[in-house]
């Protein structure tokens, strides 16, 4: 069972029509790199995936010349969210290859690609987005909504990024939110990697997306060939508050020079930037940008004026899928770090001031 599907169909478990169901399968989206550190040797790593959560979990299997996986999870939230924070210390902790680079000090945050029904995508966002945002609140991590769905099915990606323990928060909240709709669910046809013919949708680029969450609006958009519509995060940790990416295929090395511009598998990835920000991710002399460049072995390029009435800038990125993802990764780091720092500044002041009112 370890490297097949689960028997659970996506829809919650109890099919009791009088009664919201207690169980339920999650699935999430996978590569086929990030599946063999999910099963483990012997399947001996999922088995003790299923043993720590009390769920039931597996794997789909190898579809030649596929690139995508899906993991399937079957349990009650408390479960299905134990899982996968098990999952997400797992990418965390396992590099994709040997490496002698340590790993970052830092505290590190990853992502778990989620499979939602397309009609059940309204009840995880609700009105004017303010499920998704308390969920966020909540928990701590940032989620991703992809806007199309995936190829012949009618199931679309929620990638949720963060540490270890707001991937469970929000997994939870998510599997709840689900639970209590759960008839939205009938009839949706499920993503089967593979069944369009092609590569999966890992071995494309990205799709229009907005990205909510702790870095605030960042409005991304593709200009690649490939019309893949989900996010390929094969850089699967980052730091918060630095710009080191974490360990092996996860970490790019410093002597990786940025791609050649004939280079086929290359993909352009458009990110919109506030004014205000743009500063800190430059940083004095050019120095954070070039180092984003060089850690993430893409090329970027920064409009050098706003390209509409909000004041934003754009920033193009050139890479491989691996290399523009890690570029985003390390974009976003940086902007936390400064709003963190930004906000620091600001309670400071705060602080400054009730002193100088209380000692005249």
């Amino acid at each position: 069972m370890a490297d097949s599907d689960v028997a659970a169909p996506s829809s919650p478990v109890d099919h009791n029509v009088n009664s919201v169901p207690e169980e339920l399968t999650l699935r999430a989206l996978v590569s086929t790199k990030e599946a063999g550190i999910i099963i483990g040797k012997a399947g001996a790593t999922i088995a003790n995936v299923r043993a720590v959560a009390n769920c039931k979990a597996g794997v789909s299997k190898v579809v030649p010349g596929v690139q995508d996986r899906v993991l399937s999870i079957s349990g009650d939230p408390d479960a299905i969210s134990a899982a996968y924070s098990e999952i997400a210390r797992l990418l965390l902790e396992t590099p994709l290859s040997d490496s002698s680079l340590p790993p970052s000090p830092a505290i590190a945050f990853t992502s778990i690609r989620l499979l939602i029904s397309h009609n059940l995508m309204g009840t995880v966002i609700g009105r004017q987005g303010v499920k998704i945002k308390q969920i966020q609140d909540m928990s701590g991590a940032r989620m991703v909504a992809s806007k199309e769905m995936l190829p012949q099915s009618t199931e679309r990606v929620v990638e949720v990024q963060g540490a270890q323990d707001a991937i469970k928060t929000a997994v939870c909240e998510i599997s709840k939110c689900l639970l209590e709709d759960w008839e939205r669910n009938v009839g949706t046809v499920q993503y089967h990697p593979g069944a369009g013919g092609d590569a999966g949708v890992l071995a494309g680029g990205l799709g229009a997306q907005t990205v909510t969450g702790p870095t605030g609006g960042i409005r991304r958009t593709s200009m690649g060939a490939f019309n893949a519509q989900q996010p390929n995060f094969g850089d699967r940790r980052v730091s918060r508050g630095s710009i080191s990416a974490g360990t092996g295929e996860r970490r790019m090395s410093e002597s990786q020079t940025s791609p050649t511009l004939n280079d086929p598998n290359l993909r352009t990835q458009n990110i919109s930037i506030p004014s205000d920000m743009v500063g800190c991710i430059i940083g004095r002399g050019g120095s954070k940008i070039t180092e984003i460049r060089r850690l993430s072995g893409s090329r970027i390029s920064i409009a050098k004026v706003p390209h509409d009435e909000t004041g934003e800038r754009m920033f193009t990125i050139v890479g491989t899928p691996e290399s523009t993802e890690r570029a985003l990764m390390l974009l976003y780091s940086q902007l936390e770090s400064e709003k963190e720092r930004v906000n620091q500044t600001v309670e400071a002041g705060d602080h400054d001031n009730k002193s100088k009112h209380q000692h005249p």
